[in-house]
């Protein structure tokens, strides 16, 4: 009786999500333009001035959410100066992707590397936040060709104390498990936890000038277990701690942010060493 009321709620809620997301997708229609690549096709959209001088700002947001927590107000900003570019991750937002499971790092890096290579971009200012942080240092081992630069915002670098959950039995039980798998088990994130456990130890291999900018507070990504450790691995990196900020950085310091964006592009920002820590 349990299994069969558990198994109605999960139904109804996998209804609910498809009700939500056809209404979502008619009042928030795609506002930039698909990129083919290998098993995916990549929402892309593109502001400020084609001809910039400067590199590329590409920005790739967090888990649970879409490009447009870059746009606003952080590419919004950049975008005076500079070429800015904004993915929506395999999954999310208006990309779409063949296989759930293409969820990782590795692979997703991957696709946005050929989704630059259709675009005739690269190197360019690679900016992350959150789940993508593991992304962006994903992409500095696997195409350093293509950054100039790295510039990380409250960054998921290295696996985190606890165990997998509970979730993580539930989802191979039969019926039970493709309907949590469709309705919460993906926005928890269940492969990156092993992905940054595995590419951790290759991180003092990263030669891209690297910014982290974090908050003291961040109660969502703690930057004593993931921004510390990664500069202090990382040899040409710099670490940026924000006093009484959390997690949204960008929303945070937007002003602060985009300076340091523009120092790396100039190349007259010094660099501090790995460990140290600016306030």
């Amino acid at each position: 009786m349990i299994s069969i009321v558990v198994i109605t709620v999960l139904a109804t809620f996998a209804l609910l999500t498809k009700v939500g997301v056809v209404a979502f997708e008619r009042t928030y229609p795609p506002q930039g333009r698909p990129i083919e690549v290998a098993g995916a096709a990549l929402n892309v959209v593109e502001l400020g001035p084609n001809d910039s001088p400067s590199p590329p700002v590409v920005m790739i947001h967090g888990a649970s959410s879409n490009l447009e927590a870059m746009r606003q107000p952080l590419g919004e900003l950049l975008a005076h100066n500079h070429r800015v570019i904004l993915i929506d991750r395999p999954g999310h937002g208006w990309s779409v992707r063949e296989r759930a499971e293409d969820s990782t790092p590795e692979i997703q890096c991957r696709m946005i590397a050929e989704a630059l290579g259709k675009l005739g971009v690269g190197p360019v200012i690679l900016v992350v936040h959150s789940w993508s942080g593991a992304l962006g240092a994903r992409m500095a081992l696997d195409f350093p060709q293509l950054l100039a630069g790295l510039v990380m915002l409250a960054p998921v670098t290295h696996p985190w104390r606890g165990g997998v959950g509970w979730y993580n039995k539930a989802v191979a039980t039969p019926v039970i498990g493709p309907l949590l798998a469709y309705t919460i088990t993906l926005p928890l994130g269940l492969t990156l936890k092993a992905a940054v456990a595995a590419q951790a130890p290759r991180y003092g291999e990263i030669s891209v000038p690297t910014t982290v900018i974090s908050g003291e507070v961040d109660k969502t990504v703690s930057t004593n277990i993931h921004s510390r450790p990664f500069t202090a691995a990382v040899p040409n990196s710099k670490l940026i701690v924000l006093p009484g900020v959390g997690h949204m950085v960008q929303n945070a310091a937007p002003d602060l942010v985009a300076a340091e964006i523009d120092a790396m592009m100039s190349g007259v920002g010094q660099r501090v060493p790995a460990a140290g820590t600016a306030h």
